[in-house]
Formats: structure tokens, C-alpha cells, sequence
């Protein structure tokens, strides 16, 4: 008699949901990483909008919620999962004034929201929240 008992099928199965349980979290965890990436892109084109008026106006210049900003020439309508930005500006000019750019996912990247904040002459600190949801 050849072929598979009902014992060795019922491990192969106990095994194969083992390793599921396993990775589908971990292919979830990355997934929502590389959706990340569009709102990373997002803000980067952001920050150099930004500095890009700040030489010319040494401030930086705020945005309501939105999709598109025509002065600094920004359109997130065409990304599929970060599709509006805010920027926040204190106001302030000089080596004072700085902005926040923010970012929140919708879709399948839902809960995940982005955030840089610039300066004049420092780095970029960025946040990101909810990605390993």
C-alpha cells in the first residue's frame, strides 16, 4: 500500500499552520514598511520645497490639510496611500524658524503617520508612528 496515513497528513497540516501563524505578522510588518516609503518620498519633496523658499524668503511657509500646494509646488494626489500633507511653521524667521511636515497614511496604511521637522542649518529629524501595527 502506498501513500500518506492520516497521522503524517495531520502533521503536515499542524506544521504549515505554525509557520502561517508566524509569518503572516512579519509579511504584515513589512508590507505596511514599504508603504512608508511613498510618505517618506512625500516629505522629502516637502523639505526641499521648503528650503527652497526659506533662501529665498528666509521663512518657511505653512499649509493647511491638503493635496496640492501651488506655491510649493507639491501634488500628492496621484500617491496611492499618503494623499495630503500639513506644514506647520512657527512663524519665526532667521535661524529660529523651523516647520513640521506631517503625513497620515489612508488605505492600507491607515494609522501610520509621518512627521519631519527642519530647521536652518541642522538635520532633519524624522518620526514616523504606527507602522508596526
Amino acid at each position: 500500500m502506498k501513500g500518506f496515513t492520516l497521522v503524517e497528513l495531520v502533521i503536515v497540516i499542524i506544521i504549515v499552520g505554525i509557520l502561517s501563524i508566524v509569518a503572516v505578522p512579519i509579511y504584515r510588518s513589512y508590507f505596511r514598511k514599504a508603504m512608508t516609503t511613498e510618505g517618506k518620498t512625500l516629505l522629502g519633496v516637502i523639505q526641499l520645497a521648503e528650503r527652497a523658499y526659506f533662501a529665498e524668503n528666509t521663512k518657511y511657509f505653512a499649509v493647511d490639510t491638503t493635496d496640492f500646494s501651488e506655491t510649493l509646488d507639491i501634488d500628492a494626489r496621484s500617491n496611492k496611500y499618503f494623499t495630503s500633507f500639513t506644514v506647520i511653521s512657527n512663524e519665526e524667521t532667521g535661524d529660529n524658524a523651523r516647520y513640521t511636515a506631517i503625513t497620515t497614511g489612508n488605505g492600507g496604511a491607515s494609522g501610520i503617520e509621518l512627521t519631519i521637522i527642519g530647521k536652518p542649518k541642522e538635520k532633519i529629524s524624522f518620526d514616523d508612528k504606527g507602522i508596526n501595527n
